[in-house]
């Protein structure tokens, strides 16, 4: 779970904020922005004229008919006024609809621009996070953020945030034409709402924090459900199922509780605007009805109705901006996680004015060099290693011992904490990333194929390359059963190819570039033994003229490299060819015999003793 931590904006400010960064992308947007503006606040005046109309046909129409009827046995009515009272309805209703169409027009298109700009920004800031972020970072909760996140935060700039200048607009116009009417019954319409704002501010921390949780644990779900179904094979050969389904279901109903308080709360708002909307209505009808009925009155009974109509209509805009807010609130756990994503430094990134490197001939020079995966962790400490141009060498020692730092630090996928990794004796910082990882060929122990087909999975490293070039890079690497499989579509993830076939694709997308300095990082770990024998020839061809560093699992594979560095809690501790090391019956003359007496026994079946004479005999191959 430590892998899922995030900053959150903890503050009780954290609306404004949220609210800030948020509307900051619509506002991108400016032309859009204001016409979706204007018709919602045409859609809020229209709705506020219609109480007006029915107190001038009351007052106009109504009674005067009304007062004709006690007056006369068969009366002569004239329709005209009602026409033109029903011509007024029908056009400002035409207008309302017009406006509704254009802002749910404009509306949408903010809505899908928003949540488009955000999850390109956020895709982009993720290509550009070292491997120092992955590795905390749990894969499912970054799909949390791209995908589910940025839906819930695009909605309260659209949807949202129609409720709340519609109702801004209303509150205002019924206020100012109820204080016209009659300031006494507008001061009783009004006085609730301070009511309403005082039970909102209790409630919403409470939102807030379930919304938090709510939130959080979904990550961890997303996370645990991803972990599990990739998972699944381990969790059925060790008959792990139920285990797994009990600590789903642990978090299930952690996320069940939140989410159902969450939501409990943000239901609150509804019954208690409905409440206080009664209590003042009623006493508008009877307070009002008193002023109507006294002699002489003090407002007419189209009065009556129209503040009976605002008394009303005014609590749905609050009912709306009261759910906008609680919406809001349940938003904010998701824009934080998305913003505190945004906002995590890339660490690694081109300093002002750095220039490209041109060819790279392969030097590299490692001067005291310090780095730390976590503080106070050191792996390596005043580390120095000078590997000349077209020098093959391999790295051989204990898991942890800092192989794979060495090999990342070389790539810049991590930078040293102190000294410096020089590339053809210029200081790698100096020089723009592109310019050196797009001359690096990295293949690593677990290959990853794009969905698409073989062709498009090799050419990934160079778009531009022809057939010929990626069938060459085939034959470089033993993979000529490939050459009539160039169309074939690997799946996802490279699902239809075994793990060895995968691997030969991502060693000739590797050497497609031409690279000047070839990275292998336990590449042949993951494969038998048919498919590395393959594979080694390919090898012997890629480090012919290049400087390689290779990380091999079996130590029969790199006897060939120039030199042989055996590295030991971050130092080296052995450094020479194969037939060096193994005359010298060392670390690495151990670790060799070892492994030799391991393949021996697996060849026949019992326990074989590695002899002098076999050794002997790899001395020989060494020389010939």
């Amino acid at each position: 779970m430590a892998r899922l931590n995030e900053m959150q904006f903890r503050s009780k400010g954290a609306l404004i904020p949220f609210l800030k960064k948020i509307f900051s992308y619509s506002f991108k947007y400016k032309r859009l922005t204001l016409n979706f503006i204007f018709f919602i606040i045409l859609v809020a005046v229209t709705d506020a004229v219609f109480p007006i109309i029915w107190m001038q046909l009351i007052d106009k129409v109504v009674v005067p008919f009304a007062e004709i009827y006690t007056k006369q046995t068969e009366p002569n009515i004239d329709f005209a006024p009602l026409t033109e009272f029903a011509f007024y309805y029908f056009a400002i209703g035409m207008l309302q609809a017009f406006a509704v169409f254009m802002f749910i027009k404009f509306t949408g298109f903010i809505q899908e621009q928003v949540m488009f700009d955000i999850r390109e920004e956020l895709f982009v800031h993720l290509q550009k996070l070292p491997f120092a972020f992955y590795d905390k970072m749990a894969v499912g909760w970054l799909m949390s953020r791209i995908t589910s996140d940025t839906d819930r935060v695009s909605e309260v700039i659209s949807w949202g945030f129609i409720e709340v200048i519609w109702g801004t607009v209303m509150i205002i116009v019924c206020s100012g034409v109820m204080f016209f009417l009659n300031w006494k019954l507008a001061l009783i319409v009004l006085s609730s709402i301070p009511v309403l704002l005082i039970v909102s501010f209790k409630i919403k921390r409470l939102i807030l924090d379930f919304s938090r949780q709510a939130r959080k644990l979904n990550s961890e779900i997303t996370a645990s459900y991803n972990e599990h179904i990739n998972g699944v094979e381990v969790n059925k050969s060790t008959v792990q199922e139920k285990r797994a389904g009990k600590e789903f279901s642990i978090l299930s109903e952690k996320m069940r509780v939140a989410s159902f308080n969450a939501s409990f709360y943000t239901a609150l708002y509804q019954p208690l605007v409905i409440f206080i909307g009664s209590v003042a209505a009623a006493v508008v009808v009877f307070i009002g009805g008193k002023m109507s009925l006294g002699f002489p009155p003090e407002i007419t009974i189209g009065v009556l109705t129209a503040f009976f109509s605002y008394a009303v209509q005014i609590y749905e805009p609050i009912f709306d901006i009261s759910g906008f807010y609680a919406q809001v609130q349940g938003s904010i756990s998701a824009g934080e996680r998305i913003f505190s994503l945004l906002e995590t430094p890339t660490r690694i990134f081109d300093e002002p004015n750095v220039t490209d490197f041109k060819k790279i001939e392969g030097e590299i020079d490692f001067e005291n060099v310090s780095f730390s995966y976590d503080e106070g962790k050191p792996v390596l400490e005043n580390f120095s290693l000078k590997i000349k141009k077209g020098t093959s060498v391999a790295l051989v020692g204990a898991t942890g011992s800092g192989k794979s730092t060495i090999a990342s630090l070389v790539c810049r996928f991590y930078e040293a904490t102190a000294g410096k990794v020089k590339i053809d004796g210029i200081d790698y910082k100096t020089k723009t990333l592109f310019s050196l990882r797009s001359q690096l060929g990295i293949v690593l122990q677990t290959p990853h194929l794009f969905s698409g087909t073989i062709k498009q999975n090799i050419q990934y490293s160079r778009e531009n390359a022809t057939e010929d070039e990626i069938k060459n890079a085939l034959r470089l690497v033993g993979a000529e059963n490939f050459l009539g499989r160039l169309e074939e579509e690997v799946g996802e993830c490279g699902i239809n190819l075994s793990m060895g076939e995968k691997q030969l694709v991502s060693f000739a997308r590797a050497i497609l570039s031409n690279p000047g300095i070839f990275v292998m990082d336990e590449a042949t770990s993951s494969i038998d033994t048919i498919t590395e024998a393959k594979i080694q020839r390919g090898i012997e061809e890629l480090v012919k003229g290049r400087t390689s560093i290779i990380i091999a699992h079996r130590l029969s594979t790199i006897k060939n490299c120039d030199r042989i560095l055996v590295i030991q809690k971050g130092k080296i501790i052995e450094d020479g060819s194969h037939f060096e090391l193994m005359k010298n019956k060392g670390n690495y003359y151990n670790l060799y015999t070892r492994q030799l007496r391991t393949e021996k026994e697996k060849e026949h079946g019992l326990f074989v003793d590695v002899t002098e004479k076999q050794v002997k005999m790899d001395y020989d191959e060494v020389e010939d």
